[in-house]
Order: C-alpha cells, then structure tokens, then sequence
C-alpha cells in the first residue's frame, strides 16, 4: 500500500486483487460476531477493532493517543494476518483456539504471540474466527488488559 487508507473500504480495495475477497470476508465475519461497544476503525494503519475513548479514555498503554485495540487484520507481503490481543492474553483462549483450530484446517497453524498468519487463503477458517471474536466481551477485554498491566 502506497498511501495510508482512511477507511477500511479502502484498505481493503487497496490489497493484492487475489486477497480482496478473503479480506472482506474476514471483515464482515468479525463484524457479524463483534460484541457490543468495540469500534471499527484504521488503527496502526490497517482495519481494527478497538475499544473507543469514550468507552476506555485511558487509551493503549503505549500511545494514550490511540483507542484499545482488540483485533485487527492486515494484508502482509507473504500472508492476511489476523491480529487477536485477546488470545495472547488470556492463555485458556489460546488454548482452546489452537485446539480449535486442528480440526478444522488441514495445516498447522502459523502464529506469533497475538498474530494468526494465513499464507493461503483457502485456509481461513472463518466460522472459528467468528467463534473467538465472540469469546471475550468489550469489559472482559478492558478487565484482562487492565490485569496485565498492574503486573
């Protein structure tokens, strides 16, 4: 992407022809399933998902300036990145999406600490990400992060 997209529209009609249908697939899979209260937005540059100011003020530790992130996804240069905070907080989560995961892709998962890399996009398994969007509500989120960061 040669310009920063100001919407997620035009992040996605900006990707690699090949991957815009997998992209908006993945966006409208986490919309139909997002709790309550998150904001869809260009966070860091890609679509995220976010608790807004006016909901958590306190904003992301590492720039107050920005809202919470909980989700974002991205078109990579190799691979669509779906990025899960949740899952890299909460290990019983984790857990329970690599689990998950297992039975219903052929290949074994590729993921960093919160990143799921999907190098072929026939691979996404979209029902079970719709199924750990709806795992942690918008207070969870807030009461988990807000545990991590007084250890």
């Amino acid at each position: 992407m040669k310009d920063k997209p100001t919407s997620v529209e035009e992040y996605i009609d900006s990707a690699q022809e090949e991957r815009r249908p997998a992209l908006t697939q993945l966006r409208r899979v986490i919309l139909d399933h997002l709790p309550t209260g998150f904001q869809e937005e260009i966070n860091y540059g890609m679509p995220g998902y976010v608790v807004p100011h006016a909901i958590y003020p306190k904003g992301y530790h590492c720039d107050p300036q920005l809202p919470l992130p909980f989700i974002n996804f991205a078109s990579q240069k190799n691979f669509i990145a779906l990025y899960h905070m949740g899952i890299y907080a909460d290990k019983d989560l984790l857990k329970w999406f690599q689990e998950e995961y297992k039975k219903v892709v052929p290949t074994k998962l590729d993921m960093g600490k919160s990143c799921i890399r999907f190098k072929n996009v026939d691979n996404i398994p979209f029902d079970l990400i719709g199924q750990l969007v709806t795992k942690m509500s918008l207070n969870e989120w807030v009461s988990l992060y807000e545990k991590h960061r007084k250890k």
